[in-house]
């Protein structure tokens, strides 16, 4: 692989292209600041507006959300894992059908398993913009969002009407549906007595894990995050690591699977047999199999970095051990 395709498949922190119409709570006061991230897959974005970087999948999508401090994001579940670690930033995560049956605050580095078949949103609660990175299983990753009945509600109170095709419309300017598409239908008493209120206890024990916690295991060795043998011991259809300096080998080495690396803190230096680059913090870069490579920190003081490594799990609902 010659250095230009090597670096056709990264995606550069600084290169990140937002869309602020991703979603059916774009114009919902308190949400209407967000920025979202479509970075490997084509995600779940509800707007023709999402600029997609690398639109090739290993099984998984890449995104990400940047939001501005107060801003949230509305009520929502997933039929697959929605992974997210705090890349900047300081924030809280809150689930349940109104939200409040719990909650979690996260700090830089921190990963957090949500399960699925939960309504959960989450609030920068910092002081200056924040940005998390998210893992959505499966190559459509599940096919889109399902909103809790009060967010699709409230847009259309604001103007934004989402299709049963999953596309949204904005009368505001003057849009409407299409001849033949009815809007998406709220959840029904029943839809929605699926949902479980999980107690805090259980989400933040089994599915939060905190970074400095998993830098001290990866201090010799590389710590297994998510995964069948992880600290969150989940198998939504990839598995991911926590690399930091010394815990990995510095000879190259060929995985038979798709892996994403992104890096968290420190800058590091991707060796394969044609060339190197170096991955700054908050860059992408999706390796396909078989490609020989070496990681190492280019640079003195902390280092880290999320590998994301697809398995032969099915993209489905969150399962334990």
């Amino acid at each position: 692989m010659t250095p230009a395709e090597l670096e056709s498949r990264i995606v550069r922190y600084g290169d990140l292209r937002p869309c602020r119409t991703a979603f059916i709570d774009a114009h919902t006061p308190g949400s209407n600041q967000k920025e979202n991230f479509t970075i490997i897959g084509g995600g779940v974005s509800e707007s023709a507006d999402q600029h997609v970087h690398i639109r090739e999948t290993p099984g998984f999508n890449i995104g990400a959300a940047g939001q501005p401090p107060k801003c949230r994001n509305s009520l929502h579940s997933h039929r697959t894992a929605e992974v997210f670690f705090v890349l900047k930033g300081r924030w809280r995560f809150f689930w349940g059908r109104w939200g409040n049956a719990g909650e979690v605050v996260l700090e830089e580095g921190d990963i957090f398993d949500i399960p699925t078949g939960i309504f959960r949103g989450f609030e920068n609660i910092g002081t200056d913009y924040g940005m998390i990175m998210a893992i959505l299983g499966g190559d459509d990753a599940g096919g889109g969002v399902i909103w809790a009945p009060q967010v699709i509600e409230d847009a259309r109170d604001h103007g934004l009407v989402l299709g049963k095709n999953g596309k949204l419309y904005d009368t505001k300017k003057g849009e409407r549906l299409p001849d033949g598409v009815p809007p998406m239908p709220l959840l029904t008493d029943e839809e929605l007595a699926a949902f479980p209120e999980l107690p805090p206890s259980a989400v933040v024990r089994d599915y939060v894990a905190r970074y400095w916690d998993l830098m001290a295991l990866a201090k010799d060795a590389r710590a297994r995050v998510i995964g069948a043998e992880g600290v969150i011991r989940d198998r939504p259809g990839f598995e991911v690591e926590l690399l930091a300096r010394g815990s990995i080998p510095e000879e190259m080495r060929a995985s038979p699977r798709h892996e994403v690396l992104m890096a968290m803190r420190g800058h590091w230096r991707l060796t394969w047999e044609a060339g190197s680059t170096v991955l700054a913090p908050g860059d992408t870069c999706a390796l396909p199999p078989g490609l020989a490579y070496a990681l190492a920190p280019s640079m003195t003081g902390e280092a880290s970095l999320y590998r994301v490594r697809a398995t032969d799990d099915p993209p489905g609902p969150t399962r334990r051990g």
